[in-house]
């Protein structure tokens, strides 16, 4: 037995991720034990957790493999600071950053209580982008393809092509700091009123609302270049002379403003985060999500061009960009596109994973990532505890317990009370990997009903209401419901909804008429499917609206968490495992269990 270790630590969404002789058996990120979005810092219970589920001591791990290098491009990064004399402090911000991943080998050790001298001798640095690049390429079902990460920065780099056969994988291309579409992306979306870190959604969520009609303007702020190359007008940036606020250490990531007074100059003054969203805020959104696509189709497509090859492996934070994705098909050369559904930077730990095993270790492939279940699983007596632990609690709501036999019944139960209009909150199997809910950590509801969107985003997520949902839908109804569509269980691609069907599930039909879509098959996931399929022999539609279990938190990783967030919310419906539970009002709508 062989084991590698990924680790992505020291950034936002740190992680874990464990190759055992070259399979993925573990995955998870550190958010969902610290209960802090993209938590940065050192991934200690994400390590602790992929050895548990391997059954592995920390002993028997062969490599540990880190997707920082910060040795990586110290020429270049030399020479740009001997040219652009950037200040003190980002210099200083840098080299602390630098000297915490430098120092990972004590925080393993500590961690797994070992020896620092012999965690060191096994460690092995990954460049960031080539991490990203492994991540996508090696966990996907081509045997040949061009493979492509697209971010903000990491080790210097923002944007790197390369081409991937069988176990290889040669980087041929390229961009480096100051230069970056992520960049573009978070400079707009801060300039917007989304200051946290990762939301970078939001905006893609607000486009569809507004007319690009600032397309010209933003135009200015960059350079397409020949062959997919592309730079940044840096008079709209300050990322590069006078550097930003960062936070990576232990808590939520933060990143000061990246724009200069120039942007407003353009554009006028930024939104402030409490101030309303106004018409022309949906037009500057619109006009972003449309530059940027145009970008990346430019790189994209000079990929496809330089390669010739037809299959596309992409990541990068970038690469979450649904709408983005789900035009490649349409808007480049490429005929195929393979998105894990961890490509930002929590899925450097599954790329450095593969990236020893296959680049250093010089191992075979023998694996194809095709469901997105990586995390820990919790057997029925711990669920059990969970509920007892919170018995009185659920006394006082009215809830009423009880447990249901086998799939098919429990399928046939929850689709019938999702038909009646309730919320489910449906928390099965093992945990997912990546920001996504896929259906075992999932809110759940009747995608027919216009209204349940916005009973959703105002008493159980408590977020904006313009935010979307996405559609599950039975893999084999994807081309009745979806145009131009294929399989993806993932959630990461955009794609329009037929017209004829727009009426039929606007729960889960933007304003645009997309949705994005997530295929659910019976081998990946039989429960799901089969809750799924219920529903379509009791109201003749294969798909439910899904939207991740959680409330202003990260997703929820067990029981308890999944009971707490279902009593501070308006959810109605409860799923643990075969044991559901139903609020008084439920019980009024439906009867007892």
């Amino acid at each position: 037995m062989s084991a590698v270790l990924g680790i992505s630590a020291y950034h936002g969404d740190a992680s874990a991720a464990l190759v055992v002789d070259g399979r993925l058996v573990a995955a998870v990120e550190e958010e969902r034990f610290t209960r802090v979005k993209h938590w940065a810092g050192f991934p200690r219970e994400s390590i602790l957790c992929c050895l548990r589920m391997a059954g592995l001591e920390p002993r028997e791990v062969d490599d540990f493999a880190i997707g920082r290098n910060p040795r990586a491009n110290l020429v270049r990064k030399a020479v740009f600071a001997l040219s652009n004399r950037p200040s003190l402090r980002m210099v200083s911000d840098r080299v602390k950053s630098s000297s915490r991943v430098r120092d990972v080998a004590g925080a393993i050790a500590q961690a797994l209580d070992l020896d620092r001298e012999w965690v060191r001798r096994r460690t092995r640095w990954v460049e960031h982008h080539p991490a990203h690049l492994a991540s996508a390429f090696f966990v996907s079902p081509f045997e040949e393809a061009a493979v492509c990460a697209i971010d903000g920065f990491g080790d210097f780099v923002s944007t790197s092509r390369a081409v991937g056969r069988g176990a290889g994988l040669e980087v041929d291309g390229r961009v480096f700091f100051p230069h970056s579409l992520g960049m573009l992306y978070l400079a707009l979306t801060q300039y917007l009123g989304f200051p946290d870190y990762g939301d970078e959604y939001k905006v893609m969520g607000l486009a569809p609302y507004g007319a690009p009609d600032f397309t010209r303007a933003l135009r200015q702020l960059l350079r397409l270049e020949p062959g997919g190359g592309f730079s940044l007008d840096l008079g709209y940036f300050r990322h590069w002379s006078e550097g930003v606020d960062m936070t990576w250490d232990g808590g939520e990531p933060r990143i000061g403003p990246v724009y200069t007074g120039k942007l407003e100059a353009l554009l006028g003054p930024a939104r402030r985060r409490d101030e309303p969203l106004t018409p022309r805020h949906e037009a500057l959104a619109a006009s972003l999500q449309a530059v940027f696509e145009e970008a990346a189709t430019h790189v994209l497509t000079g990929l496809q061009r330089r390669t010739g090859l037809a299959r596309l492996a992409l990541a990068g934070g970038c690469a979450m960009n649904s709408v983005m994705n789900g035009k490649i098909r349409e808007q480049t050369p490429f005929r195929e596109v393979f998105v894990q559904p961890a490509a930002g930077d929590n899925g450097t730990a599954l790329g450095a994973a593969f990236w020893v095993w296959h680049q250093v270790l010089g191992r075979p492939r023998g694996f194809v990532m095709d469901h997105g279940y990586w995390g820990p699983e919790f057997s029925p007596g711990e669920i059990r505890a969970a509920l007892e632990a919170r018995r009185a609690d659920l006394a006082r709501a009215g809830c009423v317990m009880a447990e249901i036999g086998d799939g098919e019944e429990l399928a046939r139960w929850t689709a019938e009370r999702i038909a009646a209009g309730l919320i489910v909150g449906w928390f099965q199997g093992r945990m997912e990997w990546g920001a996504r809910a896929l259906g075992n950590r999932s809110i759940l509801a009747d995608p027919r009903r216009a209204d349940i969107r916005e009973v959703i985003n105002t008493k159980i997520k408590f977020r904006e209401k313009f935010r979307p949902f996405a559609p599950s839908i039975l893999e084999e109804a994807l081309d009745e419901y979806f145009v131009g569509g294929v399989p993806d269980p993932f959630m990461i691609q955009v794609y329009p909804v037929r017209p004829d069907k727009r009426a039929l599930i606007p729960a889960v039909t933007h304003v645009d008429g997309s949705g994005r879509l997530q295929t659910v098959s019976r081998a990946a996931n039989p429960r799901y499917w089969e809750l799924i399929r219920a529903f379509e022999k009791r109201t003749g539609v294969p798909v439910l609206l899904n939207t991740s279990f959680n409330e202003n938190e990260p997703i929820v990783l067990e029981p308890a968490q999944a009971i707490d967030c279902f009593l501070r919310t308006d959810m109605d419906v409860l799923v643990l495992g075969q044991i559901v539970i139903e609020k008084r009002g439920a019980i009024d709508t439906l009867g007892t269990p």
